[in-house]
């Protein structure tokens, strides 16, 4: 008689070799271990809606022209209320600083596994990580990616500099300041949507936290068997994305999975739970997930984060007071610190549980 599959024994077995999915891609397996396999819920509906163009494309060049901006705030709500995703051009990022972090990032995850080995960690709470799976202990099943981490803001858990691997130090410190410009410009015009001063979502610190990561999604031999991220929403408050032209990504619109097509030196941004709440709903966090990775050259995604700062244990956060009326009462009842932290790492990624949890 067979043995009985030991999941914890594998996914204990596999964090311990700190060999990540690409050191299993890499030994050139032609079936990927159990623990990757996806139930079929999480794997159907692959094939991409052929009536859908995908995520809208927003025009940032004419934003500091008054006469152009109103238009520039209108298309970027829009998108937030009815897709939660929108990708804009023209954003005044360098395209060297876009095409050196990603260069950097895919040149860390190629290392010899020895060298990489020394930096794996499951340190979800600060600091620098090399990891895979950041859930790995408390999801269904793993995904076929690896990733690193680096908390940027606020300087309380970012690490000294000469903690972040020298190879990508650099590059990562160019796109941070890049990345925290393009971000405070974008959430301005989302506040303005909201009919509020377009500083208002930063004076609320709700972009003082900033995460960055690094994806890689290495081929993987079985890809109509697991996914390279679970279908999910963010957590935070506002994300950007920089991915190379290796598709993957998808956003479920209309009960349907949308392809993204990465567009040469653009951003993707997409709404993540916390300002769904905050803004009463009128802005969408929506489920994403990226499919496992069929072609030779790996997929590459840099990952901005924003999320609240400043937030003592006592603090409590929800619909903002400037958004409820008795025409449009409190979607969302207030929540702690601790119910937004324990919420996030007590399951693997998932869809709106907080949202879920909060609905009045």
């Amino acid at each position: 008689m067979a043995d009985e599959y030991d999941r914890e024994r594998e996914v204990k077995e596999f964090d311990e070799s700190r060999i990540g999915v690409k050191g299993l891609s890499d030994s050139g397996i032609k079936t990927i271990p159990q623990m990757f396999i996806q139930p079929p819920e999480k794997i159907s509906g692959v094939a991409s809606a052929a009536d859908c163009v995908g995520i809208p494309v927003i025009d940032l060049s004419d934003v500091h022209l008054l006469d152009k901006r109103a238009a520039i705030v209108e298309k970027i709500r829009d998108a937030a209320r009815n897709w939660g995703f929108f990708q804009v051009v023209n954003h005044s990022v360098p395209l060297s600083v876009l095409d050196e972090i990603i260069g950097a990032i895919k040149a860390f995850h190629e290392q010899p596994q020895a060298v990489k080995a020394e930096y794996y960690a499951r340190d979800e709470h600060g600091g620098v990580t090399f990891s895979s799976n950041h859930d790995l202990f408390r999801s269904e099943a793993a995904t076929w990616h690896d990733y690193i981490s680096v908390w940027l803001s606020p300087a309380a858990v970012a690490p000294p500099s000469d903690r972040i691997p020298a190879m990508y130090r650099r590059e990562l410190a160019a796109w941070d300041k890049h990345a925290a410009e393009v971000g405070d410009m974008v959430a301005g015009l989302l506040s303005e949507g909201l009919g509020l001063d377009p500083k208002r979502i930063k004076e609320l610190s709700l972009l003082e936290t900033r995460i960055f990561g690094g994806m890689f999604y290495p081929y993987c031999p079985q890809p109509d068997l697991t996914v390279g991220l679970s279908d999910h929403t963010d957590p935070g408050v506002l994300t950007i994305l920089l991915p190379n032209q290796v598709w993957g990504l998808q956003v479920l619109h209309g009960g349907k999975w949308v392809d993204v097509k990465p567009l040469p030196g653009a951003l993707i941004f997409n709404i993540g739970d916390f300002l769904q709440i905050v803004s009463n709903g009128e802005y969408k966090s929506v489920q994403h997930r990226v499919l496992a990775n069929s072609h030779k050259e790996p997929r590459i995604s840099i990952v901005h984060w924003f999320d609240v700062g400043n937030w003592s244990d006592s603090d409590e956060y929800g619909p903002l007071s400037e958004l409820i009326s008795p025409e449009k009462p409190a979607q969302y009842r207030r929540f702690t610190k601790q119910e937004y932290v324990e919420n996030f790492y007590s399951k693997g990624l998932d869809s709106k549980s907080l949202v879920e949890k909060l609905k009045l």
